[in-house]
């Protein structure tokens, strides 16, 4: 009895090799079909710069006039956040959605810090950090716990600077409650 069900073992082996062999063609026959490397224009350094992009392998520098010290640099124009802290330890740095309401360009700090609650969007958020007000509008860190990032309905007025999920825990861990928090162009 051993002969044949290792007969049925390697027929089916067998099978199963031919059929994965197979959906593999399949699956590189119907793929478009991709330049190689080379035949694609690399841009010149200074139009890597000029169009605004950064060297993935390189951490974003933290923005000159940002202070000093530990803290939150926040800039609108980048929509990028920073965590600044040990000096011996290069900052955290990733990427924001942009509230509709913008604080001024200033120094704040954490006043108000909320684990999950519904965000001005009607949205269900976490790790809140609030540290500014305008326009009547409080304005903060967060993420939406779905993980998305859509830009923000530009008709409501939301003080909501969305992150991943990721980086929520990060700010979460890292800007508590008089935490400094530089705004910055």
């Amino acid at each position: 009895m051993a002969r044949s069900s290792s007969g049925i073992v390697a027929g089916l082996t067998a099978a199963a090799l031919v059929a994965i062999a197979f959906l593999g063609y399949q699956a590189s026959a119907s793929a478009p079909a991709v330049p190689p490397k080379a035949a694609a224009p690399q841009p010149a350094p200074a139009e890597s710069a000029a169009a605004g992009k950064q060297d993935p392998t390189k951490p974003v520098p933290v923005p000159e006039g940002s202070g000093t010290g530990v803290r939150v640099v926040y800039s609108v124009g980048q929509k990028r956040a920073w965590l600044v802290g040990d000096p011996a330890q290069p900052p955290k740095s990733f990427t924001v959605v942009p509230s509709t309401v913008h604080p001024k360009p200033g120094t704040y700090v954490v006043g108000s810090r909320s684990g999950a609650v519904t965000g001005s969007d009607g949205v269900p958020i976490e790790h809140v950090v609030r540290f500014a007000t305008a326009e009547g509008v409080a304005v903060g860190f967060s993420a939406r716990v779905d993980g998305a990032t859509p830009e923000p309905d530009p008709s409501k007025k939301t003080g909501g600077i969305r992150m991943s999920r990721a980086d929520g825990d990060a700010m979460w861990a890292f800007a508590t409650i008089n935490s400094k928090v530089v705004v910055v162009p």
